[in-house]
């Protein structure tokens, strides 16, 4: 029996709480190396502490995955998975920016640490459940829309969340200035804010979209209800789980390599976005950067304090950006990729990402220009304002990786174990990162000698790597 196709806004539905997520996730991507140097990190550190966000996405997805695939409740299949995620990041989002309050137990710093652990992990519960309800309720035909909508909404919040701080600072008037040890007011307030549009979207969706039942969802997608079983043990559900693993689809491990370096790239730019233009472009010196060196003084100095306070407000803009560019990018994509194939898009879409961020070097102008943003009018140099550019070309990756890779798997997988690959593959997003976090910050210190630009340029190369990979991955829907 065909599945029947869905109206456009309840294909929208379906995703619309994935802009909370991914609102929630920019703040953190945008936010979370500017509070942990607040908070007391070295330079070179803060890529360990970013190592929380990949581990807990490589122990949750997979976990998750399997187990929405098991479930069928009144509230559906996958989400009680997105409610209870949406309600623990929500909580982490809460608590984060308020390490401070909390130095009789531990250190502020390993307590945000923590949070963003607790965060990460929580958005990834969400997460792969809301890739996996595409899946489920969008047929074959409307997939890459489904999962176009689903980038569209994704960089709407990202925009969204990437901007609030700016937007606090120079239109609300909060203070975006971190006195030693603290957390600036606009990322707290931000964070605030993040937290409850994260669960007023999740809300939307759940109560929106009404899952397949059972009997329906095994017509539509072909399969035969499987007769009940006696519970596994732990062991036994493992080594099911191995075997999944090692039998995954052949596309699943072309893509794999590609993920590997897409995701290594954009551990890169997250981490180390901030630190890299306030030395190369605000003039800051990489020893404010240096947690000893901070500990040694009284007190920041008020012009520094200023600076990298710019700085990190204007990374937020600068992502918004590329966030905005995706938005603008998703809109085409479906049709793009239907004319010239999805592989060739994803490619040159790779392509566009490694050469933006190679070009952050061209960009060092310390002039200081006046900017009208129509809703607040900012000063900043002119190598800042220039970055919008490179922007471009890393919006249309970013489209291509939260679309295409998922577009082009989702034909290849088996419909009764569609979430659990899912969660098999953020193997691929996860171990990238963790190589990144381990290897980043040493290459920074010891090979660029703490001068973060050059680590940007290297992101670039692994994008590029990653065009020249897609080429190698077999699309069994347009082979």
């Amino acid at each position: 029996m065909k599945q029947p196709s869905l109206p456009f806004w309840q294909v929208w539905n379906v995703s619309f709480g994935f802009l909370g997520v991914q609102l929630g996730f920019a703040l953190q991507n945008a936010n979370v190396s500017r509070v942990l140097s607040d908070l007391g990190a070295d330079l070179h550190s803060l890529s360990l502490f970013w190592l929380a966000a990949p581990i807990m996405g490589l122990l949750v997805q997979p976990i998750v995955g399997a187990a929405s695939d098991r479930t069928w409740n009144r509230l559906g299949r996958r989400r009680p998975f997105i409610l209870g995620g949406a309600l623990a990041a929500a909580a982490g989002m809460l608590l984060m920016p308020n390490a401070p309050l909390f130095v009789s137990f531990m250190v502020p710093m390993l307590f945000g640490g923590l949070m963003l652990a607790l965060m990460d992990g929580a958005f990834n519960v969400t997460m792969q459940p809301f890739r996996a309800l595409v899946a489920d309720m969008v047929p074959n035909d409307q997939r890459t829309l489904g999962y176009s909508i689903q980038a569209l909404l994704i960089n709407i919040g990202a925009v969204i969340g990437s901007i609030l701080p700016f937007l606090l600072t120079n239109v609300i008037g909060l203070d975006n200035t971190a006195p030693k040890g603290e957390v600036a007011p606009t990322v707290t307030w931000a964070f605030y804010i993040g937290a409850t549009a994260l669960l007023g979207t999740v809300l939307w969706t759940v109560i929106r979209t009404k899952e397949y039942a059972p009997d329906d969802y095994n017509r539509y997608k072909g399969l035969t209800a499987a007769a009940p079983t006696k519970k596994q043990s732990i062991t036994v559900r493992l080594g099911n789980f191995w075997q999944l693993f090692i039998n995954m689809p052949k596309t699943m491990r072309q893509l794999a390599l590609v993920q590997f370096f897409s995701w290594f790239s954009l551990f890169i730019m997250w981490v180390y976005t901030t630190p890299a233009i306030t030395q190369y472009i605000w003039g800051i010196e990489a020893k404010w950067f240096d947690a000893d060196y901070l500990h040694s003084l009284a007190v920041i100095p008020p012009e520094i304090a200023a600076a990298k306070g710019a700085a990190g407000d204007w990374v937020g803009i600068i992502f918004a950006a590329y966030s905005l560019f995706a938005a603008i990018f998703s809109i085409f994509l479906t049709r793009i990729a239907n004319r010239f194939g999805r592989k060739l898009t994803y490619s040159l879409s790779l392509l566009a990402g490694g050469l933006g961020y190679m070009s952050f070097l061209l960009f060092q102008n310390s002039d200081m220009v006046h900017v009208d943003l129509l809703i607040t009018e900012v000063t900043v140099p002119q190598g800042a304002l220039d970055l919008i550019i490179p922007m471009i070309g890393v919006g249309i990756a970013w489209a291509a990786i939260l679309a295409m890779p998922y577009a082009i798997l989702s034909s290849s997988l088996p419909a009764d174990k569609t979430g659990v690959y899912m969660g098999i593959f953020n193997f691929t997003i996860a171990a990238p990162q963790i190589v990144s976090g381990l290897v980043a910050g040493q290459i920074l210190k010891y090979v660029f000698n703490n001068e973060a630009i050059y680590i940007i340029v290297l992101a670039g190369v692994c994008m590029v790597l990653g065009a020249v990979s897609v080429m190698f991955v077999k699309d069994t829907e347009q082979s």
